[in-house]
C-alpha cells in the first residue's frame, strides 16, 4: 500500500483550498449585509373589510401600486418601497396584532447565512407575490420579523388624500431590554436614535435605527404582563411620518375621522397624533423632526428626511 507522504505545510495548503471548495458561504456569513429600512408592516385584523376601509379610505393609502401587486391579502402602498399589509385572524386573537415587521436588505441570501452562522433559525428563502425573495424568523422575545430583498423604488404617485408617504418606525412590547439589545444592536448593528421615559430619569421607550438607514424600531418597556387588549394595541404599533401633524389632523377630519388623540408634542419633542384601526392597533402619525428638545436624552442619530 502506498502511503501519502504529506508535509505539514502541504496539509495546511490543501485544507485552505478545501475551505473554498466546500464552505463557500462561510466567509459571506461572517459579514452582515446592509439593513436599509422597513419594507413593510403586517397587522392582524378580525374583519378585513372594515380594516381595509380604515387604511384605504380614511388614511388614503392606495392599493393598486406595484408595491402591492401580487400580494395575496389586503395591501396598501405607502410609497414605492413600503407597504402596510393585513392578515385575517383565524382562531383566537393573538396578544400581539403586529404580525410582522419586514426589513430591506440588498442581499437576502447572505443575510440568511449570517443568521444561520450565529445559530439563529431562519425559514427557507421564498418569494412573495411581487417576486421579491424573503425569509422569516423571530427575535429573542418572539416578535415575527422578515428580511426582504431590496429592489429599486418604483414610480409612485401618492393618492389625493394619502395621509403619509413614509413608514417611520414600528414599536412593540419588550420585556427583557438586555436580550433585545444584544440581538438588534450587538449582532445586527442597529444604532441608538433616542431613549426616554414618562419621568426624566425613567426609561419607557428605547428607539434604535436600522444600521444603514433612517427608519427605526421602538421598544415599549415596563408594560404589565396582564395588559389588556386596548393597552397592547397602544404599545404594538407603527408610525407614519408627515411634515406637519396639525395639517394631517385637519385632513383626517375632512375624510371622516371623528376620534383620535392629539396632535400634541410628546416627550420625544415631536408633534404627533394617534389614531386606532378597528382592532385597536395604534397608528402614530408624527412629524419627521422634533419641534422642541426632547426630554431625558438628546437624539443621537440623524432625523429622517422627507
Amino acid at each position: 500500500m502506498t502511503r501519502l507522504n504529506l508535509r505539514p505545510r502541504r496539509v495546511l495548503f490543501l485544507l485552505y483550498l478545501l475551505s473554498f471548495l466546500y464552505l463557500p458561504s462561510f466567509a459571506n456569513a461572517q459579514s452582515r449585509p446592509a439593513i436599509t429600512g422597513i419594507s413593510h408592516v403586517r397587522l392582524y385584523s378580525a374583519d378585513l373589510h372594515t380594516s381595509s376601509a380604515f387604511y384605504g379610505q380614511l388614511l388614503g393609502l392606495p392599493t393598486g401600486h406595484n408595491t402591492c401587486l401580487g400580494i395575496g391579502h389586503p395591501c396598501f402602498s405607502v410609497n414605492g418601497r413600503q407597504r402596510v399589509e393585513l392578515e385575517l385572524i383565524t382562531g383566537g386573537a393573538p396578544d400581539n396584532l403586529l404580525a410582522e415587521i419586514a426589513f430591506s436588505t440588498p442581499d437576502v441570501a447572505r443575510m440568511r447565512d449570517f443568521f444561520l452562522a450565529h445559530k439563529i433559525e431562519a425559514s427557507p428563502i421564498a418569494k412573495d407575490g411581487n417576486g421579491a425573495s424573503y425569509f422569516t424568523l423571530r427575535d429573542p422575545e418572539g416578535q415575527p420579523l422578515a428580511f426582504v430583498q431590496e429592489t429599486s423604488a418604483g414610480f409612485f404617485t401618492p393618492a389625493e388624500h394619502q395621509i403619509s408617504t413614509r413608514i417611520l418606525h414600528a414599536g412593540f412590547i419588550v420585556k427583557d431590554l438586555g436580550k433585545e439589545k444584544a440581538f438588534y444592536q450587538d449582532l445586527l448593528g442597529f444604532r441608538l436614535y433616542w431613549q426616554g421615559g414618562f419621568q426624566d430619569n425613567g426609561l419607557d421607550w428605547y428607539e434604535i435605527q436600522v444600521p444603514d438607514g433612517e427608519e427605526w424600531i421602538e421598544f415599549m418597556l415596563n408594560i404589565p404582563a396582564k395588559a389588556d387588549r386596548q393597552e397592547r394595541g397602544v404599545q404594538n404599533h407603527f408610525s407614519l411620518g408627515v411634515s406637519n401633524a396639525n395639517h394631517a389632523a385637519t385632513r383626517l377630519r375632512t375624510f371622516g375621522a371623528s376620534k383620535f388623540d392629539g396632535p400634541e408634542i410628546g416627550r420625544d419633542g415631536k408633534n404627533s397624533l394617534d389614531i386606532y384601526d378597528p382592532d385597536l392597533s395604534r397608528v402614530e402619525i408624527m412629524d419627521l423632526k422634533p419641534t422642541q428638545s426632547p426630554c431625558c436624552h438628546p437624539y443621537t442619530a440623524a432625523h429622517p428626511k422627507p
